[in-house]
Formats: C-alpha cells, structure tokens, sequence
C-alpha cells in the first residue's frame, strides 16, 4: 500500500494485544486503542497488558491511548477487535477519522439483530474503504506464548490480503487467505455458540463420543446456516470454520466453552458470566442465531436445545436427550 504510515488496533482485550503486539513485532508503529486513559497508562508505563496478559512483554512500537482521534491519525490498516456490542458505536466514533484510503479489518466474532448484521455489514454501512475480516482459532493466550497458530484474512481486495499478512505474520502466527468473508465471518459467531454446548456437555461427563457427534453435527448446523446466508459450504472445511470449531470447543481456554461448564454444574447465566470474566460472545449470538434460523425455516436443533436451557430453564440434561430424540438423521445435507 502506497504510503503506508500506521496500524490501529481498537480494542486492548485479549486479541488485540496479540493483534499490536504482532504488528510491532514486525517493525510497524501501532497505536492500541483502549477504553480509559488509566489503562493507558499502566500499558505504556509497564510495558505489558497486564489486565490480560501480564506475561506478555510488549513491544515499544506500541503506543496506548483512550484518544480515537489520536488513534486514527494517519492509519493505513484498522484492527477492529472491540465486543460486538459496542462495534456499532465504534464506527459511529470513527466513521469521519478514517482516511478514504485506509483498509479497515474486522477482528470481532459476533452478529447483530434488528437488523441481523455481520462486522463487516456494520463496517461497510457506516464507509466505503475496503474491508476484510480475521477470524481462526486463535486462542489469544497461547498466541501470547507464541504458540503455532493459523488464520484466514478473508477480502475482495488482494493488496489488502497481502497487508494484513506483511503486518501480522510471524514464525508462529501463519495467515491463510480466502474470498468468502460471508462464510468466514459466520463461522467465527457461530462456533462460540457451539463451544458453549461442548462445555455445557463436558460438564455433564456424556462422553469422548457424544462431543464428537456434537462437534459434527454443529459443523452440520453452522454450515447448513451460512450457506442459507450465501456462504461457500467449502469454507467450513477450513481454519474459521472446523479449525475455530474444534479449538474453542475443545479448550478449556476458551471463554464459551468455560461459560458452558458453568452452567452445566448449575450456575445461573449471570454466575457463569462472572466466574468467566471476560465477553463470551456466543450468549450474545445464541438468540440472534435462533430467530433467524427461524426466519430462514431452518432446524438447528443444538441452538433450540440451548436456548431452551438458558431461556426457559430446561434441564441441561435435555441438550443430550433433544440431540438423540431429534427425527432428523440425515449426515451431510448441502452439495459441493
């Protein structure tokens, strides 16, 4: 990209300190927005993260501030990685900073509703600057600890695929490419529902082999869903769909999955949030997912298992029960 001058990372959480620290790593001037000026503070003076990942040395490339305005000045390529539920007011701050030129990528894994509405919706509603979407598993943890990990930069726009990997790649951060940021971005909402399930059964000790048909037939749903939406099935086959759906519900790392164990020992919603300690975003997603499956004429019933659970105060025991007494028994239901 011509005159390529700064990166901006909205969001000091847990993967967008990975996403600055990976960028200044490589050499790039970051500036890391966060929410109040004394975490600002704490960052730049500490060298470190240390509400998420105080064992991580940041790289003095980075620079920390609450200022957006500060922020967006003279950034060529934007790192969205804020909660889904203040994205859309985040675009709304920025909308008039970010330079015509600037590619903006989105870095969150979660849908709105009313509208249902992916990141990269919300991006292209508020600007016209080219967009693309990072999603993967990516266990913001084990990528601190520089542990192997891939991801899929997903875009229209080949000079912004070929940034995104200039900017992050590293000998143990590996970034694979694709055009279906459709699929790509519903696989990464979706599969924090999913990991909340896996969590939810392994609480209840069903079984190596119940979590595996559990597992694929929430790759059946997630896909049946994004494909309904325009998505490539082929995508799922990949790192933001399989790949993503495997490690979150798998890992005892993973918020949805440690939210999901929660409410398996009997904890109400709002205990399992605070024992968790940081945005499960597949909570936020679970209604939105089942009223447009709804819309769609879609049967997703893990989703409906779950939201019965946590809605209507069903048996977690019944997530089991309502997988084996579904009548549906087809495998593998879309074409290639």
């Amino acid at each position: 990209m011509e005159n390529f001058k700064k990166v901006a990372v909205l969001g000091g959480g847990s993967f967008g300190t990975v996403l600055a620290n990976l960028a200044a790593s490589n050499d790039y001037k970051v500036s890391l927005w966060v929410r109040d000026a004394e975490q600002a503070l704490r960052i730049n003076s500490e060298g470190a993260n240390t509400s998420y990942h105080p064992e991580l040395k940041l790289s003095d490339n980075i620079q920390a501030t609450e200022d957006l305005n500060e922020v967006m000045r003279d950034a060529s390529i934007i790192f969205i990685a804020t909660p889904s539920i203040i994205f859309e007011q985040i675009m709304n701050r920025i909308s008039e900073l970010i330079d015509n030129k600037a590619y903006v990528i989105s870095c969150t894994k979660g849908i709105l509703e009313s509208p249902f509405r992916s990141m990269t919706d919300v991006i292209q509603n508020k600007i016209k600057n080219d967009v693309g979407v990072l999603s993967g598993p990516n266990l913001a943890k084990e990528i601190a600890q520089n542990k192997i990990a891939g991801t899929v930069i997903a875009s229209n726009n080949e000079d912004l695929i070929k940034l995104v990997k200039d900017t992050l790649s590293s000998k143990t951060f590996k970034i694979f490419s694709s055009n279906d940021i459709q699929g790509v971005e519903l696989g990464g909402a979706l599969k924090n529902i999913y990991a909340i399930i896996c969590g939810l059964a392994d609480s209840l000790e069903v079984g190596e082999n119940a979590l595996g048909l559990i597992l694929t037939r929430s790759m059946a749903e997630m896909s049946r869903f994004a494909v309904a939406k325009g998505a490539n099935p082929v995508t799922f086959l990949g790192l933001s769909g399989m790949g993503d759906l495997v490690a979150t519900c798998t890992s005892t790392l993973s918020r949805n999955y440690q939210l999901g164990h929660n409410l398996g020992t009997g904890m109400s919603l709002d205990d399992a949030k605070d024992n968790v300690g940081q945005v499960a975003e597949g909570i936020r997603a679970l209604e939105v997912i089942r009223n447009e499956s709804i819309s769609l004429d879609l049967k997703m019933p893990l989703i409906e298992s779950l939201y019965n659970i946590i809605y209507k105060k069903s048996s977690p025991d019944s997530l089991i029960n309502d997988l084996i007494n579904n009548p549906h028994e087809v495998d593998v239901e879309f074409k290639l």
